[in-house]
């Protein structure tokens, strides 16, 4: 038997192919102590601009998975269910280690995979599922450890960011950017998974369990995607000294943790703020560190491959640990939070243009005890209705939502009024019940 520890990988599109150039590679150090033994994709004929010829070929992964002459299975195929989980399952039932870029399904099958893992004597790493090439589950696993996190906030889809850096650079609307960013291959046929935030709450899910010791839980992720984004909320937002991005929060609050994907206001000296393009960010709130900031390439061949090798170099130097940080039994079984969430917001109205809406808007918040900050009102045009923006001194959520479902009863507004939360940019994002 060799002494290196003998891989296949299962999925063979951008990051598999990546993969494959780095073991193609004699100056790689994945080289050093592993080899890639075999392969296993959907289509043996595909073009993919390498060799695979040298690599025993499995059109089923869950065979090459119980395949005893593998020590290591790199689950690449993606999906929470299907392939992706029988053969991570079949894997990790014989003590076969797996390195999965596969985010879908450790957020929800994160706890079941752990458990079988630790029962059998297997590693189960997956630094490649969230960030790309940045760090992000290695940072808060191992250089957290000896921390308390409070918070932690990011950027983790690098389309939504893409779509709303380019919204606010060209004044272009979501739809026009959205459909370029089909084109260019940043964003699926069907965007659902990212615009919609499903993507992010997939990642932030898993940062969580591990920033908090909790064990993972994606049903409880509140999600708010960005295709309500307009270019009229990117520009007022603007003028009032604050830029839109798609934000992932979790926080330890109330004995319990929070968490949610929604877009969100930032002023421009927050650090995520000036995270454009495809970029992928996290910034972690903790004692006695104190705020940490990561920022990097979260997808791509290069990024998402070096990220699976430098899991495989773990595994085959001893370095890797348990799945979320500790053993799976000192995991909490947190209690959902359910905080006040106190805090400032952007409400944009599309308010009919006659006299006495302003006055019942007002009067709306009033009574709701909410107060205005800012107020910014759009030139008065030809057309039937204007875009009135306030942002609120610091109120409950829940006083906001009653205040714009009065609003919306009233008969002042075309549509429903959009709500957004304002991050705040100091050194330390309090939990939501301590605002």
């Amino acid at each position: 038997m060799t002494s290196k520890l003998r891989v296949g990988v299962a999925g063979l599109g951008t990051v598999g192919g990546g993969l494959l150039k780095l073991f193609a590679d004699p100056n790689s150090r994945v080289n050093e102590k592993m080899v890639l033994t075999s392969v296993s994709a959907r289509n043996r004929t595909r073009a993919r601009g390498i060799d695979i010829s040298a690599y025993r070929w499995f059109d089923d992964p869950v065979e090459m998975a119980e395949d005893a002459d593998i020590d290591v299975l790199v689950e690449l195929i993606g999906g929470s269910d299907g392939p992706a989980k029988r053969a991570t399952e079949a894997a990790l039932q014989r003590g076969a280690h797996v390195v999965s870029a596969n985010k879908a399904l450790v957020a929800i099958h994160g706890r079941a995979l752990a458990e079988l893992a630790e029962s059998t004597g297997a590693k189960i790493l997956f630094e490649a599922a969230v960030g790309g090439g940045v760090p992000m589950v290695k940072a808060l696993r191992e250089s957290l450890s000896g921390c308390t996190a409070h918070a932690i906030a990011g950027i983790l889809n690098g389309t939504c960011n893409y779509i709303l850096t380019e919204m606010e650079a060209g004044g272009r609307s979501f739809e026009d950017v959205l459909s370029e960013a089909q084109r260019l291959g940043y964003a699926e046929a069907d965007p659902t998974m990212d615009v919609g935030g499903f993507d992010a709450a997939h990642k932030l899910a898993l940062l969580s369990a591990i920033a908090f010791g909790a064990r993972p839980d994606f049903e409880h992720v509140r999600v708010e995607g960005i295709e309500q984004v307009t270019l009229t909320d990117i520009r007022m937002a603007g003028k009032l000294g604050y830029r839109i991005k798609l934000i992932a929060k979790g926080e330890s609050a109330d004995g319990g943790v929070a968490m949610h994907v929604a877009p969100a206001l930032l002023g421009f000296d927050h650090p995520l703020a000036n995270v454009s393009g495809s970029l992928n960010a996290l910034v972690a709130d903790a004692e006695p560190s104190g705020q940490l900031t990561f920022i990097g390439h979260g997808a791509g061949e290069g990024p998402t491959a070096s990220a699976v090798a430098a899991d495989l170099i773990d595994l085959a130097d001893g370095r890797a640990g348990f799945a979320f940080g500790r053993p799976f039994k000192q995991l909490a079984e947190a209690q959902r939070a359910a905080p006040a969430e106190r805090g400032r917001y952007y409400m944009r109205l599309m308010a009919e243009d006659r006299p006495g809406v302003v006055a019942a808007v007002s009067d709306r918040l009033a009574h709701e005890d909410i107060s205005i900050e800012s107020f910014l009102q759009m030139p008065v045009h030809d057309g039937p209705v204007v875009p009135i923006v306030l942002t609120t001194q610091i109120c409950s959520r829940a006083a906001l939502e009653a205040a714009a479902g009065a609003i919306e009863s009233a008969g002042v507004v075309a549509e429903p009024p959009r709500l957004m939360p304002i991050e705040e940019s100091g050194a330390r994002t309090r939990p939501w019940s301590q605002r």
